[in-house]
């Protein structure tokens, strides 16, 4: 058991030789092999319908444990899927993008296609399972919310990531699904402005999903993967993941003057500082070659490392502000 691989598996996507992937326990291959790290984002949609709920007077604690392992079970199901998909069609070879940044469990012979379909059908399948019981208790909405969710699991990466969809499913996904489902599946009752108060990190993990797609869009436009940076162009590109930035907080700013927020949730705007980082990097094309001051671990990643940064550090403040909403409704 290497309790420092599992650490450094949750905090980025560590780069490994074949050596160091053979020395690694069962429970690190999995962290590495689902890109944990980035499984942040959906426990934080996770906490943030929690926090409703619990403000709302309606939370289940266990309701919300199995919603939440549902979800990041799910999100690494879609992660592994993603690798097999790319893989099978050829997507990861010649040093492509993805291949690059972490490892690539098929293209770096780290694992077998069999390997990592029996890993995909574990870990889908405990999803299903959590899910199936969920429906159970909450019914036919629920059951609705689980096959939208195997939907975009099984779809994302083809074909709507090829058709310039994938972006929309984010959305879709880590707010309306993720946030106003597990609402719902916490609390038994759907609730439309729970729906748009998830918007603000809905819009923060689509920025990633976008800056990424604009670092990769010439290799993503020679292989004929249309996302919606490749079809805007880069220019265009870099000035919407601009718009979907600060739309974060234009909702936010949204939710307090309509009173669904008190002002507690203008703690986001310490965020600010990285926001402007990220819109001033936005501003210029993707350097051709890594800086001499940046992070070799984390390069080839650009737009869509700052646009994490920025992501994690609003999410971090989001969930504050619901805390201090909370208390704030409570003792004032």
């Amino acid at each position: 058991m290497n309790l420092a691989m599992w650490g450094r598996a949750l905090r980025g996507i560590p780069r490994l030789s074949k050596e160091e992937w053979r020395a690694l326990d069962p429970i690190a291959r999995w962290l590495v092999a689902t890109r944990a790290a980035v499984l942040v984002m959906t426990f934080t949609s996770a906490a943030i319908a929690g926090l409703l709920a619990w403000r709302d007077g309606r939370f289940d604690a266990g309701l919300w444990t199995l919603m939440t392992l549902g979800l990041l079970l799910a999100h690494a199901t879609n992660n592994l899927l993603n690798d097999a998909t790319d893989y099978v069609k050829g997507v990861d070879r010649d040093n492509y993008f993805r291949a690059q940044y972490g490892p690539q469990p098929l293209e770096h012979g780290l694992m077998s296609m069999r390997e990592l379909l029996w890993y995909a059908a574990i870990t889908g399948g405990s999803a299903l399972l959590i899910g199936s019981y969920l429906v159970a208790v909450r019914g036919r909405l629920a059951l609705g919310l689980l096959a939208l969710g195997a939907f975009f699991v099984l779809c994302y990466t083809w074909p709507l990531k090829y058709i310039g969809l994938g972006e929309i499913a984010v959305i879709i996904v880590w707010g309306p699904l993720m946030i106003g489902g597990g609402y719902y599946v916490v609390t038994g009752r759907w609730d439309w402005n729970v729906v748009i108060a998830g918007l603000p990190h809905a819009l923060g993990a689509t920025a990633v999903i976008f800056g990424k797609h604009i670092d990769k869009l010439a290799d993503d436009r020679a292989r004929g993967i249309h996302t919606l940076p490749v079809l805007l162009g880069e220019r265009n590109a870099r000035g919407v993941a601009m718009a979907i930035a600060g739309l974060q907080y234009v909702t936010v700013g949204y939710l307090i003057v309509t009173g669904y927020f008190t002002p507690a949730l203008l703690v986001v705007l310490l965020a600010m500082p990285t926001l402007l980082l990220l819109i001033g990097v936005l501003r210029r094309p993707r350097p051709t070659s890594m800086p001499a001051d940046y992070r070799a671990d984390v390069w080839p990643l650009w737009f869509s490392a700052f646009a994490f940064l920025h992501t994690r550090r609003f999410g971090l403040l989001f969930l504050l502000g619901l805390l201090l909403d909370l208390l704030w409704r409570r003792w004032l």
